[in-house]
């Protein structure tokens, strides 16, 4: 056993977070209660950790007064996946904030190091799924908008030729609606919508509702509560993706 608890080859059911800093979390901490289970694991440094939040720390965790990382919508997706599933579950946490789909091609660094650590993942582990949520990088652009089913189905489809591996559920997020009041990006509807085309071409793929979210003081990012719904949702939705899958 190892000196943290956590055997090297410890078996989980692995999903890999990826997308930008609504997956990556920027909710506030002591807000919701703290998700923590010995069953619960994060990677860190290409092996299995008991799972703590900041999960996926892409920026620094505190800078001056402010967290820059924060609470994300995947532990507690990951907490009612080992409740349904009875098995240890796994985060490869690979967000980055502020990135755009261009920046998650195959051949970008960020694509590259997300197959890295899922491959180290997958020595020991099962890839279970995908959950992704990015957009607001490119929200404002109708061109980048108009060309996002066909960039997306281009990365995800490189992942199963990386991997290796036959497609498992891949979760989308929408965009939460507070960004056309909050942030005035009123093409917030037009995106969404690309989602679901994207979910009417590929049955692996489910969009996730992020209706009635709420965000955070800086009127970007969801607030923790909404964080801890959307991971509910993730996980309903994977449910549903898992049966079209049979």
């Amino acid at each position: 056993m190892a000196q943290d608890g956590i055997q090297k080859s410890t078996t989980a059911d692995a999903f890999l977070m990826i997308g930008q800093s609504n997956m990556a979390g920027r909710g506030d901490f002591n807000v919701v209660p703290i998700i923590d289970d010995p069953n619960l694991l994060m990677q860190r440094n290409g092996r299995w950790q008991r799972l703590s939040e900041p999960v996926n720390p892409d920026r620094g965790i505190f800078y001056g007064h402010a967290f820059l990382s924060g609470v994300s919508l995947a532990p507690e997706f990951a907490l009612k996946y080992k409740e349904y599933s009875g098995n240890r579950t796994g985060l490869i946490p690979c967000a980055d904030g502020g990135t755009s789909l261009d920046a998650w091609q195959p051949g970008k660094t960020l694509f590259e190091y997300a197959m890295l650590c899922t491959k180290m993942a997958m020595k020991v582990s099962p890839l279970k799924g995908i959950l992704w949520h990015q957009g607001e990088a490119d929200v404002v652009n109708a061109e980048r908008i108009a060309a996002y089913p066909e960039k997306f189905k281009t990365m995800i489809e490189a992942v199963w030729t990386e991997l290796g591996i036959d497609p498992v559920p891949v979760l989308i997020g929408e965009l939460g609606s507070y960004l056309i009041e909050k942030r005035g990006w009123t093409m917030v509807p037009e995106l969404n919508a690309k989602f679901r085309e994207i979910e009417k071409e590929l049955p692996y793929v489910g969009v996730v509702s992020a209706e009635g979210l709420v965000c955070r003081r800086d009127n970007l990012h969801f607030d923790s509560p909404s964080c801890r719904i959307f991971g509910d949702r993730y996980f309903e939705k994977y449910l549903e993706v898992i049966e079209r899958m049979k």
